[in-house]
């Protein structure tokens, strides 16, 4: 209860249901080396969280910028994926308070730690909104995540990065990159998907995120972060 308290301190919030708070910070792989905990692991809450969240980021971009519907769409999609929310786990120090099976315990640095932090806020926001309400989690993110719009904006960080990069290697080299999935990983109601984006037979980047599209965007920004000098490509044909 102490850990659960500190974390509430930096949470900024005081949850009626402490159950509901430990309930959203326990992953199911504690569970499985605890299985007489009664307690149910955090994926019910993250599905609850996921939804929420699109509701209020939605809302609160609708009110506060006067964008067409792509561009909201693109600027929802850059402040909600999961490098965005695992950023903020991190400014909390959510992983400090994650119940973790000791073998996920000691896989800090790999993609689906990082997944992990970014579903565990999601179940936070969950178990928030059970506890308190729309109010709360809007304060809650307003605080903490939608601060970093004008940095998004500034940057033009949001615009899809699939149609840039797409652009560009077609300027340069006359084909068009194409995506697969390399892995995917979690139940139905969470996966996780790792794509890569090739250019003719050369993989260039990985990004991994909740679905296809979103895990696509993700590899083809970090494809733009690279300096490309030269493809070894054995047909001038454009991969579809």
């Amino acid at each position: 209860m102490k850990k659960l308290f500190l974390l509430e301190k930096k949470l900024g919030v005081q949850f009626k249901n402490k159950l509901l708070l430990k309930q959203a910070l326990t992953h199911r792989s504690y569970l499985n080396e605890h299985p007489d905990l009664k307690i149910h692991n955090n994926e019910r809450l993250e599905f609850l969280g996921d939804a929420v969240l699109e509701l209020i980021s939605s809302d609160f971009l609708f009110k506060h910028y006067h964008y067409q519907e792509g561009d909201l769409t693109s600027l929802r999609a850059s402040l909600v994926n999961t490098n965005s929310l695992a950023k903020l786990a991190n400014e909390l120090k959510l992983d400090d308070f994650l119940f973790l099976s000791k073998g996920e315990r000691k896989n800090k640095q790999n993609m689906a730690r990082k997944c992990i932090l970014a579903d565990t806020l999601e179940a936070i926001i969950g178990a928030l909104y059970l506890d308190q309400g729309l109010s709360q989690i809007r304060k809650f993110l307003e605080k903490n995540l939608f601060k970093n719009l004008p940095q998004i904006i500034s940057q033009h960080s949001y615009r899809d990065a699939k149609t840039k990069f797409q652009e560009d290697i077609q300027h340069r080299f006359k084909i068009t990159p194409h995506y697969q999935v390399l892995k995917e990983w979690g139940p139905e109601h969470a996966k996780n998907f790792c794509v890569a984006v090739f250019i003719a037979d050369q993989q260039i980047a990985r990004g991994t995120d909740k679905s296809k599209h979103l895990a696509e965007l993700s590899a083809a920004k970090y494809a733009l972060s690279k300096e490309i000098k030269s493809i070894n490509i054995k047909s001038k044909e454009t991969v579809k």
